[in-house]
């Protein structure tokens, strides 16, 4: 999606570390037209998969997966990172490590919101390692749904985790794919 790869090229800050800071367009201040065109973008993508639920995780692939879900015309699900007051004991979870964070966290999807009979597309703002998506994956599973995708906005490509998954025959489609990146600030796009 060439007007995203712009985007990052012009706003797009590069951190030691393989850390990419979209945080004044996509992840903390969104640019709202944007996330619209990245939201039917991907229904263009996964628009014959007679999707039923878009599944994210907090916090930071909501806003994007609301735009998903928009065209769809179907429910947004994300994940909780941890269970409050308000969701019942009667939840799927799965443990995901966090590239950007450097943590562990336990998420959890109430069974009342997830049914054997949905098919799910899971969306999220960045892939790395694929730890994120993995999880999300595996509540599906447990669920019985099918996973029809993932698609993500930005995929650190390099980092090896959308080439894992689809190896492991899930269909991942990035808007944008980076195969590097220097300290200096120099990125890197596959021809996507």
């Amino acid at each position: 999606m060439q007007l995203l790869i712009d985007r990052i090229i012009k706003d797009g800050k590069v951190y030691p570390g393989n850390i990419l800071k979209v945080d004044s367009f996509l992840n903390h201040q969104m640019d709202i037209d944007l996330i619209d065109k990245i939201g039917q973008e991907f229904y263009r993508l996964f628009g014959s998969c007679e999707v039923t639920k878009v599944l994210t995780i907090e916090a930071s692939g909501i806003g994007i997966a609301c735009f998903v879900a928009k065209y769809f015309r179907v429910p947004l699900l994300f994940a909780k990172k941890s269970k409050t007051k308000n969701v019942s004991d009667d939840v799927y979870s799965s443990v995901v490590e966090s590239f950007t964070h450097g943590n562990v966290n336990k998420i959890i999807v109430s069974k009342e919101y997830l049914h054997p009979d949905d098919k799910v597309l899971i969306i999220d703002d960045f892939l790395a390692n694929g730890q994120a998506i993995r999880g999300l994956a595996d509540i599906v599973n447990q669920a019985g749904a099918e996973l029809v995708g993932a698609g993500t906005v930005i995929e650190k490509g390099f980092q090896g985790g959308g080439d894992a998954l689809r190896s492991s025959g899930m269909k991942v489609e990035s808007l944008a794919i980076i195969d590097s990146m220097t300290d200096d600030g120099k990125i890197t796009f596959r021809n996507n």
